[in-house]
C-alpha cells in the first residue's frame, strides 16, 4: 500500500477526525465535544496520512503559550490528536508525523513542544519528558473535616449560571496562568473548554454547576462542579466532582473547598486534577481519607535546546556545562554552557568539557522544575561529570510552586 502524508485540508476534517476516533476506540464524541474541537483545529498545523481516500494516521497542534519557572510565557506547540489505525501499524508512520511535526515547530521558531499522552510509553524516544504531574482525590467528607484559614469567613459565594461564567472565570484563571509553571493560557475560543457539558458524558451526574468567589464586589476565585445523588441504605451518598477550582488567594481557596465539601446530600468530593502541592490537602483533618492518587501529566519535549533554557530563569545561580545526547533532534545534540539566576539566563554551545550528561528526554523532564535532576541521575539517567554540578544545576532548576497543567487539550 502507498501512503500519502501531508498538511490536513479543512474540507478534509470530517474524515480526519473519524480516523482519530476510531483509533481511541470507535465511540464517536458527543456533538457538543466535536464541534469544539473542529472550532480549535488548526488546520495548517495538521497533518494526515492517507492511503487513498482514507486517513489512517492524524496528528495536530495546537500554538500555546506555557508558563516557565520565573512567569514568562513561551510558545509551545501542543501537540495533540495522534493517532495510527491498528491496520497501518509498524510502517514507520508515527516515526514519520513526528519527524515531520518537529521540523515544522523548529521552523515556526518555538523552542517548545509539549503534549499530553494516552501511552505514556510512546513519547520518550521522540524526546518527551513527563515534566509535571496531576493528583486526583477522593475526600471522605463524612470523615475529614477543613480547617480554613483566616479570611474565608469573608469571601462571598455566589452560584451563577455556567453559561454566564465565562467572563468572571476567565479573568481569574488569566491571573492565575503566569503564577505556575505548566500553565497554558487560554487563547479566544479555549474559554469554551471547562464549559464543556454534553449530556451523554454527565454519567447520572448533574449539569455542571459555577460557584464564584467574591471579596469586596471582586471575583477573587471560582469553581466548577457537578453533583452525582446517590443513596444507600443508611441515607445520601451522593458525591460533588470538583473539575476545575481555582483562587487569587488561599482564603478564597479554602472559602470553596469548604464549599464544595458540605454540599447537601453528599458524601465525598471527587477531586479530577489538582496540582501536588494544592492547598486542599493541608486543609483536610486526615489526607488518608483523601485517597490521593499522582500521574504524570504534561509531557515537555525541548526543541531548539539554547533557546528553551535561556526562556526560563533559576532558582539559584547556575553555571554549568550540559552534554545533550538528540538522536531524533541532532541539531540540539552536543555540549551547552548555561548561566543563569533569577534573573534571567544565557545558553550557548561551547567546547568546554561537561558537566553533566543526559538526554534531552530528561531536560524535557526537569525543565519546568516538577522532576528534580538529582532524582532523575538516581535512577541512572543523568551522569554526574564535575563533582557539586548536580546539586547545582537540580536547585536551579527547580520551582516554588509545582507546575500543573490544569486541562487537556
Amino acid at each position: 500500500m502507498t501512503t500519502e502524508l501531508r498538511v490536513l485540508d479543512p474540507s478534509e476534517w470530517d474524515g480526519w477526525f473519524a480516523a482519530l476516533e476510531l483509533a481511541f476506540g470507535g465511540v464517536p464524541e458527543e456533538p457538543e465535544e466535536r464541534a469544539l474541537w473542529r472550532d480549535l483545529t488548526e488546520c495548517e498545523r495538521s497533518l494526515a496520512v492517507w492511503d487513498g481516500g482514507r486517513a489512517v494516521a492524524t496528528a495536530g497542534a495546537f500554538s500555546f503559550r506555557l508558563t516557565v519557572p520565573g512567569g514568562s510565557s513561551v510558545p509551545a506547540a501542543g501537540v495533540t490528536m495522534v493517532s495510527v489505525a491498528g491496520t497501518h501499524r509498524r510502517r514507520g508512520i508515527l516515526t514519520s508525523m513526528m519527524r515531520r511535526q518537529l521540523d515544522d515547530v523548529r521552523a515556526l521558531g518555538e523552542p517548545l513542544a509539549v503534549l499530553t499522552a494516552s501511552e505514556p510509553v510512546i513519547y520518550g524516544r521522540f524526546g518527551y519528558g513527563a515534566a509535571s504531574w496531576s493528583q486526583r482525590a477522593v475526600i471522605d467528607t463524612a470523615r475529614v473535616r477543613l480547617d480554613v484559614p483566616a479570611g474565608a469567613d469573608a469571601v462571598a459565594l455566589r452560584a451563577v449560571p455556567a453559561a454566564d461564567s465565562s467572563a468572571a472565570t476567565e479573568a481569574v484563571y488569566a491571573r492565575m496562568v503566569p503564577r505556575r509553571p505548566g500553565m497554558v493560557a487560554r487563547a479566544p475560543g479555549w474559554e469554551r473548554l471547562p464549559l464543556l457539558d454534553p449530556p451523554g458524558a454527565r454519567n447520572g451526574a448533574s449539569p455542571k454547576q459555577c460557584v464564584l468567589a467574591e471579596r469586596d464586589g471582586e471575583v477573587v476565585g471560582y469553581a466548577y462542579y457537578t453533583i452525582k445523588p446517590e443513596w444507600s441504605w443508611a441515607g445520601a451518598d451522593g458525591s460533588v466532582n470538583a473539575q476545575e477550582v481555582m483562587a487569587l488567594d488561599g482564603a478564597a481557596e479554602a472559602a470553596l473547598w469548604r464549599f464544595l465539601c458540605s454540599v447537601d446530600l453528599t458524601a465525598k468530593v471527587r477531586v479530577d486534577s489538582s496540582p501536588v502541592d494544592a492547598a486542599w490537602q493541608h486543609l483536610v483533618s486526615d489526607v488518608r481519607r483523601c485517597e490521593p492518587v499522582v500521574r504524570e501529566a504534561l509531557f515537555v519535549r525541548p526543541v531548539e535546546v539554547g533557546a528553551a533554557l535561556e526562556a526560563r530563569t533559576y532558582r539559584a545561580p547556575v553555571d554549568v556545562v550540559f552534554e545533550v545526547e538528540d538522536v531524533f533532534c541532532p541539531w540540539n545534540a552536543g555540549r551547552w554552557r548555561l548561566s543563569g539566576d533569577a534573573k534571567g539566563a544565557v545558553c550557548s554551545r561551547t567546547s568546554e568539557a561537561a558537566d553533566l550528561a543526559l538526554s534531552v528526554r530528561e531536560l524535557g523532564a526537569a525543565y519546568l522544575g516538577g522532576t528534580s535532576l538529582a532524582a532523575l541521575a538516581g535512577a541512572g539517567r543523568v551522569t554526574e561529570l564535575r563533582e557539586g554540578a548536580l546539586a547545582e544545576a537540580s536547585l536551579a532548576f527547580g520551582s516554588e510552586v509545582a507546575p500543573w497543567l490544569p486541562h487537556g487539550f
